[in-house]
């Protein structure tokens, strides 16, 4: 899976059998650009008239061969077809097989996520937050999933797929606007295939819904695929049931912490979105690279747009505005991951002999790029860093120690109270009421509602002013 964000680089496929070339765009009278045909009438930037209209011909028949419009998550104003990203995910989930989950792994996955959230009851205040528990096949978490990483991604996908065009110079668009707007639908359905690459790439690691910090299936609806509980424990030598039963416990948790918490989901969706509003492209060589197109040949369209070694026509730069929404989304998954591994541990301990080796087991996924980092990284260029992660668990676990359970999980009760990046960077001021929030019990009708002496106040003002009537 590529490290960079969706769009601005496509994967070397295997199977291409085009012979991309650098530096050899084919023939034809137009592909020297600019000067490079004696046919070429003065005063036209991009070749023949005609070839140019051959070359439209030929991109209309290649649009003509996608999936029609409609249905399945599809934003049609963004450019990106999730119709499309759907497909390409199920056929990379077919190449390798994908049978059922047979009847019996099914009801040792229902009876694992039943016991472990019995067993949460005990580590945290937040109620359980299952309404279904389900086992699923990888196709089956495809499409099940599909919804929320159109909702995750589109504001991204969309950011780049319109950057190609609107982010050039007046005299460029006026004299390329035919074909920048096919640059721009060619850049949407490479970014639709490259997000289904993605999705059906990670479909093949991931253990459950939850595992980049979302219920990807909707709060409530907790569900395990045997396949990626199986490759989770390969060379572990813990029993399966052992290692069923802790990633169990993690599915639950995350579900009971989003079904509890209203505001964190549509958090995070605005974090990314933030991030998106953010996003700067270098266009500095575009000029250049496209004179450089030979406009009967769309292959060599695409491989400008996607781009040789990775360095495509639209390149991402660093804004402040970005590495700040970074941050803050950074700092509030790596809180989310920190409560799921110290309620957890809580839950499990005394109850899995083998509960800090799979503790462990699950750092060390994190820290070698496990679903959740090479996900975000190729979808925003986002790290969880290990540092992060830990900093967060010590954190949670110093406010239990400090507040009992009921004062640390009362901290997710208003997205004001929670933890800043600089709350891990020292977590004794945050925990022992030496930061913003004064001492260590706090009241969140004090950021939601009058305080009572506040009311008080204002009930003897209203007695005031009708006395003075």
């Amino acid at each position: 899976m590529s490290d960079l964000p969706f769009g601005f680089s496509m994967p070397n496929d295997p199977d291409d059998e085009s012979g991309r070339r650098s530096g050899d765009s084919g023939s034809g009278a137009g592909s020297g650009g600019p000067g490079g045909g004696s046919g070429m009438p003065d005063g036209f930037p991009f070749g023949d008239p005609q070839q140019m209209a051959a070359m439209l011909r030929q991109f209309a028949d290649m649009m003509s061969a996608q999936p029609a419009p409609g249905g399945g998550g599809q934003t049609p104003s963004s450019g990106v077809n999730w119709q499309m990203a759907k497909d390409v995910a199920r056929q990379v989930v077919a190449q390798e097989g994908d049978p059922s989950v047979p009847a019996s792994d099914y009801a040792k996955v229902e009876e694992a996520l039943r016991l472990a959230d019995l067993w949460l009851d005990q580590a945290t205040d937040l109620p359980s937050g299952l309404q279904t528990a389900q086992a699923w096949s990888r196709s089956e978490w495809v499409e099940r999933t599909m919804d929320s990483w159109v909702q995750l991604c589109d504001p991204l996908t969309s950011r780049t797929v319109r950057s190609m065009g609107q982010n050039l110079p007046e005299e460029m668009r006026s004299v390329a606007g035919p074909l920048l707007g096919m640059i721009q639908q060619m850049g949407g359905m490479m970014v639709s295939r490259q997000a289904g690459q993605a999705v059906g790439e990670l479909s093949r690691e991931v253990i459950g819904t939850t595992d980049i910090g979302l219920p990807l299936a909707g709060e409530g609806n907790a569900a395990l695929l045997p396949s990626g509980v199986e490759r989770f424990g390969e060379g572990l030598e813990i029993p399966a049931d052992e290692v069923r039963l802790y990633l169990a416990a993690r599915e639950a948790a995350l579900h009971r912490l989003y079904s509890h918490v209203p505001w964190l989901r549509s958090h995070v969706s605005r974090l990314v979105g933030e991030y998106a509003d953010g996003m700067s492209f270098d266009i500095s060589g575009l000029e250049d690279r496209l004179g450089e197109i030979d406009l009967t040949d769309p292959e060599a369209l695409q491989e400008v747009l996607g781009g040789a070694g990775g360095e495509g026509l639209f390149q991402p730069e660093d804004t402040p505005q970005q590495k700040a929404a970074l941050n803050r989304l950074e700092t509030t998954l790596a809180l989310i991951e920190g409560w799921v591994a110290t309620v957890v541990s809580s839950a499990v301990s005394g109850r899995l002999p083998q509960a800090g080796a799979l503790a462990e087991a699950t750092r060390r996924h994190r820290a070698t790029g496990g679903p959740a980092e090479h996900t975000f990284a190729a979808l925003v260029g986002l790290e969880l860093r290990p540092r992060r992660l830990r900093e967060a668990s010590a954190l949670w676990s110093a406010l239990q120690e400090a507040r009992g359970v009921d004062g640390r999980d009362a901290v997710w009760q208003h997205p004001d109270l929670m933890p800043t990046s600089e709350a891990l960077d020292d977590p004794d001021s945050f925990v022992h009421g030496s930061g913003e929030f004064g001492e260590a019990d706090f009241d969140i009708s004090s950021l939601t509602e009058e305080a009572p002496g506040q009311r008080k106040k204002d009930e003897e003002s209203d007695d005031d002013r009708g006395e003075d009537s």
